[in-house]
This record gives structure tokens, sequence and C-alpha cells, in this order.
């Protein structure tokens, strides 16, 4: 039962978070809900008692979009046309408070529950991480590593062209000509 329901909650709620991102046109907001998007997936890992690779998913994928979301803070400057609206207190308490006891009781669940059991790892005397490097690193080691590979190239093409846009260096200008820049800026976004 508690399965069942941790299933359908965190499917409700990734799938919410990648519509979140595809719909709206704020990237930050779009990038913010793509990371809680693989939080909310690594969950289903440790819903199967995957716990190694639930963890990986939290590190490296959100991880990485945490990298994206700083390169897009920095690239497109898109907190600029960003506007806050102040909404009902009363509905994002009530809604934080909900939050609070639903992590509280999914997390409580199993400590207070008797009749659930752990599964045991295939191979005797391995855990769910040597099983998952033994995989990695015999059948699936050339993959492993054209995918490292392919993540390099991947980071030096976003370095090259990332330093290509580049065109100005606000360290060396003085606070005028920055003053300048940000009215051209501001009046691009205005119209």
């Amino acid at each position: 039962m508690f399965e069942a329901v941790a299933f359908y909650l965190f499917a409700f709620l990734t799938i919410s978070m990648f519509y979140i991102t595809v719909t709206t046109s704020q990237a930050l907001y779009a990038l913010t809900a793509l990371a809680a998007g693989m939080i909310f997936i690594s969950a289903f890992f440790f819903i199967l008692g995957a716990d190694f690779l639930g963890a990986v998913q939290i590190i490296v994928y959100t991880g990485a979009v945490m990298a994206i979301y700083a390169f897009g803070m920095m690239f497109f400057d898109s907190t600029r046309s960003v506007r806050e609206k102040q909404g009902n207190k009363y509905i994002i308490s009530g809604l934080a408070i909900l939050s609070a006891v639903l992590v509280v009781l999914i997390f409580a669940a199993p400590m207070i529950s008797t009749n659930m059991t752990a599964f045991y790892p295939s191979i005797e005397g391995a855990g769910n991480t040597q099983e998952v490097g033994m995989v990695l690193f015999t059948k699936y080691l050339i993959p492993f590593e054209v995918a490292a590979v392919m993540l390099l190239v991947a980071m030096i093409a976003g370095i090259v062209l990332a330093g290509k846009k580049m065109d100005l260096s606000l360290t060396l200008m003085n606070q005028a000509e920055i003053d300048e820049i940000k009215k051209e800026q501001d009046k691009k976004v205005l119209s």
C-alpha cells in the first residue's frame, strides 16, 4: 500500500515538474522545475530498493541541471525580466505545511510499518553498489567510456561557444560605459 501511494504521488509530482519545464517561458523557472523533476525521479529508485542509483540520480543529474542553471544565469541574464507576483500568503503557507506533513509521513511510514520487508541482493555478499559496479565495468564498459568522452567533448564545445559570445569585458570598462550598456539592454527588453 505504501509503495503504491508513494509511486502515484511521485509520478504526479514528476509529470507536473516536467510539464512546467516544457511550458514556462522563464528559463529560471524551467531549470528549477527540471531539477525538482530529476529529484522526484530518484524517488522511484528508492522505492525499488536501488538506493545507490537513487543517490547517483540526485548527485549527477540534479548537479548537472544546477550547472546548466548557473550557465543560464551567467550567459542569458534571464533574471532581468522576471517579476515576482505576491500570491495569497495563506495558500502558500497551507501548501508548505501540507508538503512538510506529507514528507514526514512518507519518510516515517517505513519505520512505523511492521509488514514491510527488505529485498536481498541477488549476488550473495554483494550490495547494491557492488552489483552496479560489476555490471557497469564489465558488460557496459565501452558505452561507459564513450559517454565519458562525449561529455568531455560537449564540455569543451560549450566553453568554446561561450567564449566566442563574450566580445565585451565589463572589467575593462568604466561605470559610465556599463550604465549605457544597461540602458540599451533595458530598451530592448521593454520594446
